[in-house]
């Protein structure tokens, strides 16, 4: 039975994640910061004992990782999906930012999937996928930037990228592969109700790139539809 460990689990991209893999048979180990509050996780758990459990889990204490980690040693992960982001509310305007949301959004954005990555880079090594993914954004593009603007949320996700691309080359030797995924503009709380799709659609999408990517793609920056994304 496939395994998928995800971050940020109770709402949104990641709670849809969970439905859908779920439904394909899949053994979901899904992580949020206050599981007593998830009641749409938990009912999904409810209806799906056997496949699905939920694990508290702050991505910015590293203590909780450890626990989780002892928890789930020796099984095989055969995704790792970093999900869990923030958009940096407070570091949007230039002249406006503000440190304490600079340091949310690094922590959550971009330390935490490392650290998720170093924690549980053998629960992955030991699986048949062999896949660590995280969530990006288009708006991590260099290229793509033509608005400006949201400065702690293109410059984690992009430093996240970069990230990626050296798991890639430091993970070769264990055969993983590492993804750097764009979901879309998704309605959901982050991406507002003027989203391209809803949390279906990428969902959905998502799961195709992460079953079609081969070792080949590991390190590459893909869009929802699969193409790559101008760095």
């Amino acid at each position: 039975m496939p395994t998928l460990l995800i971050t940020g689990a109770n709402r949104g991209i990641g709670l849809e994640l969970c439905k859908q893999y779920v439904q394909q048979g899949w053994r979901v180990f899904a992580t949020c910061r206050s599981p007593e509050d998830a009641k749409e996780l938990n009912q999904l758990v409810a209806d799906n004992k056997d496949l699905l459990s939920v694990h508290a889990l702050d991505v910015s204490n590293e203590y909780q990782m450890s626990e989780l980690q002892k928890t789930l040693k020796n099984v095989p992960v055969d995704i790792l999906l970093n999900n869990a982001g923030v958009y940096g509310y407070g570091a949007t305007e230039f002249g406006k930012t503000q440190s304490d949301a600079w340091d949310e959004a690094v922590e959550i954005n971009l330390l935490a999937p490392m650290k998720m990555m170093e924690h549980f880079v053998e629960n992955v090594a030991i699986s048949d996928k062999k896949i660590i993914a995280s969530i990006s954004s288009k708006m991590a593009s260099m290229e793509d930037n033509t608005s400006g603007g949201s400065y702690a949320y293109r410059a984690t996700k992009a430093a996240l990228n970069a990230v990626m691309v050296s798991a890639a080359h430091d993970l070769k030797h264990l055969d993983i592969t590492s993804l750097i995924l764009h979901p879309g503009w998704v309605r959901t709380d982050m991406g507002g109700p003027n989203g391209e799709i809803s949390v279906e659609e990428s969902a959905t999408l998502l799961r195709k790139n992460l079953t079609d990517c081969t070792i080949a793609d590991s390190g590459c920056f893909l869009d929802i539809d699969g193409s790559i994304i101008p760095w």
